[in-house]
């Protein structure tokens, strides 16, 4: 069963999101918070797998909560996923960074609600590659100087090129067709990639890619 929790100062979002994940076999809803603190509250006492947070709310911000709750051991295993207004809102970026897991609009299908859901679940980052995109933009655009690639040290060459691959917006398929390999194959190497840097998920690769060098502003086509 997935336990999820609905962060968001409208109680009508949260009532709205309820009546859809509730009906729903193998998803449940844990708990509701209102606003940024109630959400840190009640992630420590029900510790949902997946929270749907709204990027702005009173008393603490989704974007900071985001933040506490992903930087912390205790959470480690906690998915979260940002509600957004407008699918290119100004905090999307950041949220990324601090360790969101993807992000959807408020108005968002139905069935796209429960397949994001499932999918942050099971590891995926919750990204289209037309948003992965764009959001690999703003990052070259406000990068600075790379790090040392000290950080990418225990990789394999071929772990460090499909790492390339994720930062530059790629599916597992089109990794897969780049690389002349099956997708199940291109999945072991992000998978195993993920575990030797300690990344969330593919949305913190593309981060890592960055912020390493391995990846460089100019490569996007």
């Amino acid at each position: 069963m997935i336990r999820v929790l609905l962060a968001d100062d409208q109680s009508l979002v949260r009532a709205g999101f309820r009546a859809l994940l509730d009906v729903q076999p193998d998803i449940e809803v844990a708990g509701e918070a209102a606003d940024g603190e109630e959400a840190l509250r009640e992630v420590r006492e029900l510790r949902p797998d997946v929270v749907l947070m709204d990027i702005r709310m009173p008393l603490l911000d989704g974007l900071a909560a985001t933040r506490r709750i992903t930087e912390d051991a205790w959470s480690r295993d906690v998915r979260v996923v940002m509600l957004t207004t407008f699918e290119l809102d100004e905090y999307v970026f950041e949220a990324i960074r601090a360790g969101a897991s993807g992000f959807l609009v408020k108005d968002t299908e139905p069935d796209e609600l429960l397949r994001a859901v499932r999918a942050v679940v099971a590891g995926d980052a919750l990204l289209s590659p037309g948003v992965t995109r764009r959001l690999i933009a703003e990052f070259a655009a406000r990068s600075k100087e790379p790090a040392a690639e000290s950080a990418l040290a225990g990789l394999t060459e071929r772990e460090r090129e499909v790492m390339a691959l994720v930062g530059l917006g790629l599916s597992n398929d089109e990794i897969a067709r780049r690389l002349v390999v099956s997708p199940l194959t291109a999945k072991t190497h992000v998978s195993r990639t993920m575990v030797k840097l300690g990344a969330r998920d593919r949305a913190q690769l593309v981060v890592l890619a960055y912020e390493s060098g391995l990846v460089r502003p100019g490569w996007l086509g």
